[in-house]
Order: structure tokens, then C-alpha cells, then sequence
């Protein structure tokens, strides 16, 4: 099925996010401008976030769900709903070979649904790293996400934490890190 490799960044994402706590929430992360509970609404507002978008063909604006404290509710049913509706609206007939006008680009549905992929897999490893969870994330799936991100990255998507830039500049990392931590340091985390 197309939707398989999200789902499955979906699923080893939300294997972390059952594991936080509200005592975790003041913790910073890898995401420089953001601490665990900043990160952990990105996440749950991503899950909701995609399928908005994919269901209206253009991100909406104004944004209904931008600035929700999905931490301050019942965070695992919202992420898993948007989970839900997102698996459905990129797995719906014909989904893949739309188009989504976003705010930074007009973008296949296939391509957005591989940067979502990319996104809740990256942002599973910030939070598993913030909270002290092993990193070493489904190995086949990182490393499958690693070939993908090389290949749409381009060097003026990057830049330092809080420039505005999607992804960070490529870190060092040792040649017997796990796949995981290699595509981290890809996107720009320090590992």
C-alpha cells in the first residue's frame, strides 16, 4: 500500500510519544527553539496538519489548528486521529497523483506524503533523544529515509536553528552510528 513507509514513522514516533510525561515537557531537544512540550505539539499538530491538507489540496488559511496545546489534553488520541485521517487521506483513490499547494511550495501529494514520512520519523528521534529512549529507530526505515532525504535537500534549504531554514546544516557523525542517528545528523541534529 502507498501509505506503508509513513505509517510506519508514524508508528515508531508514537512508540516514543507514549513514553513522555508532562514532567518531560520542560526539556530542551535537538530542535534548538523548541523544548519537549513545543515538540511534542509540533508532532501531534503534523499528524492533524497532512491530512488537512491533503483533503483540501492547499494548506488552510487560516491554519484551525496551528497553536493547539495538544499537550495540555488527551495528546495520544490527537495524534493518533490525525494519524488516522492523514493515513486515509494520502492512501485515499487517486491521492497520489494530486497536487497540495503549501506555503512554501506547490508539491505532488506522493512527494509530501515522503517529507511527512521524513518529518514524523526525524522529530520521533528529537523526541526519543530529548527524553532519554533509545535512538537506534527502526534501522530499515532510516536508512531508506536517509537515501530519500539526500536525494530532495538541496544546500539552500539549510541553515542554523531558528533561521527559518526546513533543515539544519549536514553534522558529523561516526561511521558506526546507527541508521537513525545517521539521518539525524543528516538533517542537521547534533548526534
Amino acid at each position: 500500500m502507498a501509505t506503508d513507509t509513513l505509517a510506519k514513522a508514524f508508528a515508531t514516533t508514537r512508540g516514543i510519544l507514549a513514553n513522555v510525561t508532562a514532567a518531560d515537557y520542560e526539556r530542551p531537544t535537538p530542535c534548538g527553539s523548541w523544548n519537549v512540550r513545543a515538540l511534542v505539539n509540533h508532532i501531534a499538530e503534523g499528524a492533524n496538519w497532512f491530512a488537512l491538507c491533503v483533503d483540501a489540496g492547499v494548506a488552510p488559511d487560516p491554519d484551525p489548528i496551528h497553536g493547539v496545546d495538544y499537550a495540555g489534553g488527551d495528546l495520544l488520541a490527537a495524534y493518533d486521529q490525525g494519524v488516522a485521517a492523514s493515513l486515509a487521506a494520502f492512501g485515499a483513490p487517486g491521492a497520489q497523483e494530486r497536487m497540495v499547494k503549501l506555503p512554501a511550495a506547490e508539491l505532488p501529494v506522493a512527494a509530501f506524503m515522503s517529507l511527512a514520512t521524513n518529518d514524523m520519523f526525524a522529530h520521533g528521534w528529537d523526541l526519543a533523544t530529548a527524553t532519554g529512549q533509545p535512538t537506534d529507530l527502526d534501522p530499515e526505515l532510516a536508512t531508506q529515509l536517509l537515501e530519500i532525504a539526500k536525494g530532495f535537500i538541496p544546500d539552500e534549504f539549510r541553515g542554523p536553528d531558528g533561521s527559518g531554514a526546513p533543515f539544519g546544516p549536514v553534522m558529523d557523525v561516526p561511521a558506526a552510528a546507527s541508521p537513525a542517528d545517521k539521518l539525524a545528523a543528516f538533517l542537521g541534529r547534533q548526534v
